[in-house]
């Protein structure tokens, strides 16, 4: 069971740090998925993200003191040089398009590819449709990234930023999943090793574990 928690408490003991990256093309709501996260702010006179930053929440997954650090970068392709730095030891990505621009989503197997190369083979990945709340504008069936992310392992949700539509799910979906496969790993290394399944704790974790599963519900933004 995973909680929201507070806004990062200073002086809060931190039992896992994991690293999650957000990628995508420009313009389809990466930052302000971001803010909406890691502050529960969205800003309707958002720029464009110059280079990367991060920005951090802690939350409560089973007992434990999750640090999620979430990662922005520009989608643009001048920026495409911070590819390396940017997914090493990252755990969890968000591969994010816009639901109102059919070409956000086609370029999304290049974002998949790209991640691919540079980040552990075994990263826990969700599809995103963002702006969800624009559905009189939708260039994207549910469907198609159903299909795709169902064909290539990925969990999916809509979500919409400006009315916090499932970016709390999205982003406790990835890090109950990182949990998950990291505290299954961590017992197996304590099993071989006669060490403390514990002894991971406050470290960054890269997780060798197995192909993501897609969730049953909680698809779209709409019940």
């Amino acid at each position: 069971m995973a909680t929201g928690g507070g806004y990062n408490d200073p002086s809060q003991k931190i039992d896992y740090v994991f690293k999650v990256v957000l990628i995508g093309d420009s313009a389809v709501g990466k930052s302000q998925i971001l803010a909406r996260f890691a502050r529960n702010e969205f800003s309707l006179d958002s720029k464009a993200t110059i280079g990367v930053e991060f920005q951090t929440r802690t939350l409560v997954i089973q007992h434990k003191s999750v640090k999620a650090q979430i990662w922005d970068t520009a989608g643009q392709e001048r920026y495409r040089a911070v590819t390396s730095a940017y997914y090493r030891g990252a755990v969890g990505a968000m591969l994010v398009y816009d639901i109102t621009k059919r070409q956000t989503f086609d370029h999304i197997p290049r974002w998949l590819e790209e991640l691919r190369n540079h980040a552990d083979k075994n990263i826990v990945i969700i599809l995103i449709g963002n702006k969800c709340d624009l559905e009189d504008q939708r260039a994207v069936p549910t469907e198609d990234a159903k299909e795709f992310a169902e064909k290539e392992g990925l969990f999916f949700l809509e979500t919409s930023a400006l009315e916090s539509t499932n970016v709390e799910d999205a982003f406790l979906t990835v890090l109950t999943e990182i949990f998950r496969v990291v505290n299954k790993n961590s017992l197996s290394a304590g099993e071989e090793q006669n060490e403390n399944p514990g002894s991971l704790a406050g470290k960054k974790i890269v997780v060798p574990g197995p192909a993501q599963v897609i969730p049953e519900k909680k698809m779209c933004c709409r019940s």
